[in-house]
């Protein structure tokens, strides 16, 4: 049974109108396939663009669009060593959410839904 508050409960639990517009904006940034690909690669530590597209079937110009929205929106961080820009992810809760989404999805796919 899925969760509901009422808006009484939400702000008893310190979820505020901004939390709300806040959650919504992370999960707008997140909602492409192609950035949470991008995340789930840096998951295992800073990688160069190189890299990234070896990992994640797209163009440079479009991997590029994708870690700039990325780094805009507070989710990763990078450094540039000679021509090469490195990025990584600067909030561990983006890492937490990720997994927590996609163990839940897994478990639905594969008939294990609690």
């Amino acid at each position: 049974m899925p969760f509901q508050a009422t808006t009484e409960e939400s702000l008893k639990l310190g979820k505020t109108d901004q939390t709300f517009e806040s959650a919504a904006n992370l999960f707008r940034v997140m909602s492409a396939p192609m950035r949470l690909k991008i995340i789930n690669c840096l998951c295992s530590g800073e990688q160069n663009v190189s890299y990234l597209l070896t990992q994640v079937d797209t163009t440079q110009p479009n991997m590029s669009q994708h870690l700039s929205t990325l780094y805009q929106a507070g989710i990763l961080g990078k450094r540039r060593e000679g021509v090469q820009i490195f990025y990584r992810i600067i909030d561990p809760r983006i890492v937490s959410i990720c997994e927590a989404v996609c163990v839940e999805i897994e478990r639905k796919n594969t008939g294990h839904a609690s």
